[in-house]
């Protein structure tokens, strides 16, 4: 990934990134207790920041941390921030934190006033190797915790999980429990099976995916057969097509898993509809 760009936001005001200080006390710090946002915007255009801003509301919600902003604010802030940084094509990453208690208390909550951190980011272009070939990935079981629905800043699970596919030379690890797919350390997982497009349904194990919801979206708007349904750890294996999503990096085609070819070891076709579909919904209308 690309180094961060200069300016970030800091619980109200522009600064540099690199002269940025929150207090060691700041529970997100010390617990974990925060939540976060990433946004892609692409020539300055953030297609699915409605989503964003549903789902950090969501995420603050199921901490019972105070949202600090109303959704115009939001909006504003997301746009500030990336204009600062000269747009284009890039990311916001958000943190809300429940903010800075002196003391360490695991309960009750504090009422705090949460402490707003968002940073930028160029937004990686996805290799042509990748777009021809594909990537490889590698399989192992979801360690993550009970509440993965809340893109809480809690991520150690994840990060450990992201470095077996590294050790491995693979793109991504996509995660099993009790044999049945749930999500991948970073992504959502989609599999094609009889040209149908299956996710699993949401639930407290999986993340809500931004893109994963266009997808559902553009389905829908083209006819494509596409279902929330459980899948089992048979079916991710022998299905046809498999695809990572996320916002940075749109939809990607899996054509290895656990050094076994997918389908004919090829990007396939749904996919690449699906691609130029998504890339198209990128463009400011």
């Amino acid at each position: 990934m690309a180094e961060p760009l200069p300016l970030c936001h800091l619980d109200g005001a522009l600064l540099p990134l690199r002269e940025a200080r929150i207090s060691p006390l700041d529970r997100s710090f010390l617990f974990g207790d925060g939540v976060y946002e990433v946004i892609a915007l692409h020539g300055g255009y953030a297609s699915r920041l409605h989503a964003n801003i549903a789902r950090l509301k969501r995420s603050l919600s199921e901490l019972r941390i105070r949202n600090p902003h109303s959704d115009a604010r939001w909006n504003e802030l997301v746009q500030e921030l990336a204009a600062a940084n000269g747009g284009g094509d890039l990311y916001v990453y958000l943190q809300v934190s429940r903010g800075a208690e002196f003391g360490r208390n695991h309960a009750p909550l504090p009422d705090l006033e949460p402490t707003v951190f968002g940073f930028c980011a160029p937004l990686p272009a996805t290799p042509a190797e990748v777009l021809e070939h594909g990537v490889a990935c590698i399989t192992a079981e979801d360690t993550r915790w009970a509440r993965c629905d809340i893109k809480s800043v809690a991520l150690l699970a994840n990060v450990l999980l992201r470095q077996q596919a590294v050790e491995a030379a693979a793109a991504e690890t996509i995660l099993l429990r009790a044999g049945w797919l749930t999500d991948a350390s970073a992504s959502a997982v989609h599999v094609v099976i009889d040209g149908e497009i299956r996710t699993p349904p949401r639930s407290h194990q999986l993340l809500p995916g931004t893109t994963r919801g266009l997808i559902e979206e553009l389905a829908a708007a083209h006819a494509i057969p596409c279902r929330s349904v459980p899948v089992s750890e048979a079916g991710l294996r022998g299905a046809d097509e498999i695809w990572l999503s996320a916002a940075t990096r749109g939809v990607v085609a899996v054509t290895h898993l656990d050094g076994v070819s997918v389908g004919n070891g090829r990007p396939g076709p749904l996919w690449r509809r699906m691609r130029a579909l998504v890339e198209a919904s990128w463009v400011r209308p």
